[in-house]
C-alpha cells in the first residue's frame, strides 16, 4: 500500500474571534501558545490509484458542511480523490479560530433584532478565516497525496483511563447536571461512561514513521492559554519526541459530546491550564506510542469509503417560550441574568433559523482501512452512543470521528431527555436542537455502513517454526552435586 502525510498552518490572526461559547471572545496579539494546523493522511491500496482515502484533522472547535463540500470538490479537481472518500474532523479545541457558531449571512432573512443578536452578540465565523481553512485542507490533502510512498501500516488500540471523564452527574434529586461542581455532596455518580480507547494507525517507510492517525474521545477544553490546539498539541509533541519531527499526527476526536478532562468527582484543582493540557496530551500520546511500537506493520487492505445522508428534523420551541425570550433579549443582560439572557437569545435565534433550516443534513460516513473503520458523524455525540456503535460493529477496530464533515451540535442519548435526564447538552439552542431520536438514527446508520463492509486482516508478526525435537539444549533436571 501507499501512504502520504502533510500539514498546513491555520493559526488565526490577532483580533479574530475565538469561539467555544455563546458570546464573543477574541484572539490577542502575542498570545499564541502553539500553532493550529490542518493535518492530512492519504492512503491507497497499492493496486489502483483510484482507491484512495483522505483523513483530515483540523485544530478547530467545529466545521460546517458547506466548507467541507467546497474543500472536497477542490480536492477532487486537483488530485482526483473522490469527495465521499474525504473525511474532515474538527478536534473541538475551544481555543481555535472563528469557524462559528453563526455563519456569514445565516440570518440575513431575519428581523433587525435577530440580525443584531446573531452578528453582534454571538460568536460568529469570519469569512476570511473560513477561506483560509478551506484552502489549507485542500493544500494538505493534495500535498499528502503527492507525498505517497510505498509503506507498511500498523493498526491497534490502547487504553487511557486517567485523562477523560463524563461531565454529567447523577444527583440526589433524581436529575442529571453538567459539571455539578467539585465536592458537591449531592453527586451520586457519573451519569454516563467515557471511552478510554486510543485508536492508532501508523504508516512506516524504511523503518521511520511517516505519520499516524490517532483517535481518542475528549473535549479540547484544558485551556493551556491563548491561541492553542489544546491538549492535541502535546499529543503531537509526545509522539514526535520519540518518532521524529517528520511524523505528522492526524487527530480525530471520538464520541465526546459529554466527555471532558474534568473529573467532577475528584477534589483536586488540576483540570485546567498548562498542567492539564500536558497531562492529557502526554498520557494519550504515550499510549499511542505503545500501540505504534507494539503492532506489526503490513498491508492494510481493503480501502473503502461509503456514506449516507440523514435528514433529521430540529426540535421547535413553543410559541410562549419564543414570546418570553423576545421580551428578555430586549432587556439588559445584567438585569435579566447573563445565563438567562444568553439562552433567551438562543431561543430567538433558533426560532429564526427554523424558518430556513427546519431539517439538518447529517452525513454519516465510513472510511475503511483494512481491519479498521472510521465511522464519522457531524455531532457532538454522547460517549454511550459511540460505545453502542462499537459494540455492534464486526470490525476488529471501530473508531468514531465526531464533528466530522459538518456540525449539528450535541446529540445526547434518549435517556438524557427522560425524567432523570437534563444538563447543559439537552438545552434547546440555535446550536443544539436535533430531535430526541437523532442519536439512535446516527447509531443505526453507522452500524449499517460498518456491516456493509468486510474487515481486512490484522497484520501479524512472523510465527516461530514448529518445535525442533533435536533442540540443542534439551531439558535436564536440577543438578545439586
Amino acid at each position: 500500500m501507499k501512504a502520504g502525510f502533510a500539514e498546513r498552518d491555520i493559526t488565526p490572526k490577532p483580533g479574530m474571534e475565538k469561539p467555544g461559547g455563546y458570546s464573543k471572545a477574541f484572539h490577542k496579539e502575542g498570545d499564541v501558545h502553539d500553532p493550529l494546523k490542518a493535518r492530512a493522511a492519504v492512503f491507497d491500496d497499492g493496486y489502483s490509484r483510484k482507491i484512495r482515502v483522505a483523513l483530515v484533522g483540523i485544530d478547530a472547535p467545529f466545521i460546517e458542511r458547506p466548507l467541507v463540500m467546497a474543500a472536497r470538490q477542490a480536492i477532487h479537481s486537483r488530485c482526483g480523490i473522490a469527495p465521499e472518500a474525504v473525511l474532515v474532523g474538527a478536534s473541538h479545541t475551544h481555543s481555535g479560530g472563528p469557524m462559528g457558531l453563526v455563519q456569514p449571512g445565516q440570518y440575513d432573512h431575519a428581523s433587525d433584532l435577530v440580525k443584531n443578536l446573531a452578528y453582534e452578540r454571538s460568536s460568529m465565523a469570519d469569512p476570511r478565516y473560513l477561506d483560509m481553512v478551506r484552502d489549507a485542507i485542500v493544500e494538505a490533502v493534495v500535498a499528502a497525496d503527492a507525498a505517497r510512498v510505498d509503506a507498511l501500516a500498523s493498526v491497534g488500540s490502547g487504553r487511557e483511563t486517567q485523562s477523560a471523564f463524563n461531565r454529567r452527574l447523577r444527583m440526589k434529586n433524581g436529575l442529571t447536571y453538567t459539571h455539578a461542581g467539585k465536592c458537591n455532596p449531592d453527586i451520586l455518580d457519573f451519569a454516563g461512561p467515557a471511552d478510554p480507547e486510543v485508536g492508532v494507525i501508523g504508516a512506516w517507510a524504511d523503518g521511520r514513521l511517516l505519520g499516524c492517525v490517532v483517535n481518542f474521545a475528549c473535549h479540547g477544553t484544558t485551556g493551556p492559554g491563548g491561541t492553542s490546539a489544546d491538549w492535541i498539541y502535546t499529543l503531537e509533541q509526545t509522539i514526535r519526541g520519540v518518532m521524529g519531527d517528520q511524523a505528522v499526527v492526524v487527530f480525530l476526536n471520538g464520541a465526546s459530546g459529554d466527555v471532558t478532562q474534568v473529573n467532577n468527582r475528584s477534589p483536586y484543582l488540576t483540570d485546567y491550564g498548562e498542567r492539564s493540557a500536558r497531562l492529557v496530551g502526554t498520557r494519550v500520546g504515550a499510549e499511542a506510542l505503545k500501540v505504534l511500537v507494539s503492532t506489526e506493520p503490513g498491508d492494510l487492505t481493503p480501502i473503502v469509503a461509503k456514506s449516507t445522508l440523514l435528514r433529521i428534523p430540529r426540535r421547535t420551541p413553543s410559541p410562549d417560550r419564543v414570546t418570553r425570550a423576545l421580551e428578555l433579549v430586549q432587556q439588559d443582560p445584567e438585569a435579566v441574568g447573563t445565563t438567562e439572557w444568553i439562552f433567551a437569545k438562543e431561543t430567538v435565534l433558533l426560532d429564526a433559523r427554523l424558518r430556513t433550516e427546519p431539517v439538518a443534513d447529517v452525513e454519516v460516513q465510513a472510511i475503511q482501512i483494512g481491519p479498521a473503520v472510521f465511522l464519522a458523524n457531524p455531532a457532538e455525540v454522547f460517549a454511550q452512543l459511540g460505545l453502542d456503535i462499537k459494540a455492534a460493529s464486526h470490525f476488529p477496530y471501530t473508531w468514531i470521528a465526531e464533528i466530522a464533515n459538518g456540525c449539528v451540535c450535541y446529540v445526547p442519548t434518549e435517556e438524557a431527555f427522560g425524567p432523570h435526564g437534563g444538563g447543559y447538552e439537552t438545552r434547546l439552542t440555535s446550536y443544539s436542537n436535533l430531535e430526541v431520536a437523532a442519536g439512535r438514527k446516527i447509531v443505526d446508520a453507522s452500524v449499517a455502513l460498518a456491516r456493509s463492509l468486510t474487515p481486512g486482516p490484522v497484520p501479524e508478526p512472523p510465527k516461530a517454526p514448529p518445535f525442533d525435537t533435536t533442540h540443542p539444549r534439551p531439558p535436564v533436571p536440577p543438578e545439586l552435586d
